[in-house]
């Protein structure tokens, strides 16, 4: 996360919630005293990397929560396994843990106009400006994968690298 969306962050919800910037002495000093871990991690075309190790869960205080939302990517808690809808947490070192991928899906018409209205944006400016909204906004130029019958995101080519040409 970068040091920009952290103020953005910190003026949006100010003393109710504590952010700091992720480093290794960071997640080992904090964890251990935090009544609800939320774990977030997303590496495009990888797996999460495991940031809380299963010794940091065990120094949590019993009652402790754990939601780990990258469990769609393999997790980044040690400790944090696939659950279901039906079956949502378990506990383990006496910490609640809930990992039930695709969390969207428990809220399908919230998370539908929650993507509707982040998508539409884009959408508009495709419709109003064809392939030239690529050139005016990095960000959408950020999201094209395949161009003139080419893998070209790089992500993308290292899940599928056998279709690269």
């Amino acid at each position: 996360m970068s040091v920009d969306r952290l103020s953005y962050l910190e003026t949006l919800f100010g003393s109710r919630v504590e952010l700091l910037y992720s480093s290794s002495s960071q997640i080992e000093a904090v964890v251990p005293e935090a009544d609800l871990l939320i774990g977030a991690v997303l590496v495009l075309g990888r797996r999460a990397p495991t940031l809380v190790s299963r010794k940091l869960v065990s120094q949590m205080r019993p009652g402790s929560v754990i939601v780990d939302v990258a469990v769609d990517q393999g997790g980044c808690i040690e400790t944090v396994k696939a659950t279901s809808h039906s079956h949502p947490t378990y506990v383990e070192a006496g910490v609640v843990h809930y990992g039930v991928p695709n969390m969207p899906g428990a809220v399908p018409w919230t998370a539908t106009q929650a993507l509707n209205n982040s998508t539409l944006p884009y959408v508009l400016k495709l419709a109003n400006h064809g392939l030239a909204a690529l050139d005016r906004d990095p960000a959408l130029a950020k999201g094209l994968n395949v161009q003139n019958h080419q893998l070209i995101h790089p992500a993308v080519q290292e899940v599928f690298p056998d279709l690269v040409s």
